[in-house]
């Protein structure tokens, strides 16, 4: 599973909008969008990163490995 599509699955498992995840993680809900759309990976400060986790209700390696295995893709 890309990041994109775990950030999703993760926010709509939660009934999360993506304009609530992005005002907890302090993006805008378009950078939000991008990422589940694959259009860019999360570059995050590890503060934002631990936001998206408290949002997402979710580990910190749950959320790295998504977006390290979403980069991986995205090289290949």
């Amino acid at each position: 599973m890309s990041a994109g599509e775990n950030i999703m699955n993760l926010r709509k498992r939660l009934k999360l909008t993506q304009r609530q995840v992005a005002a907890a993680v302090g993006v805008t809900d378009q950078t939000v969008s991008n990422w589940e759309n694959e259009i860019y990976t999360p570059t995050l400060t590890p503060a934002q990163t631990l936001a998206l986790c408290k949002v997402l209700q979710c580990s910190l390696e749950e959320l790295v490995a998504a977006i390290a295995n979403g980069q991986a893709n995205s090289a290949t």
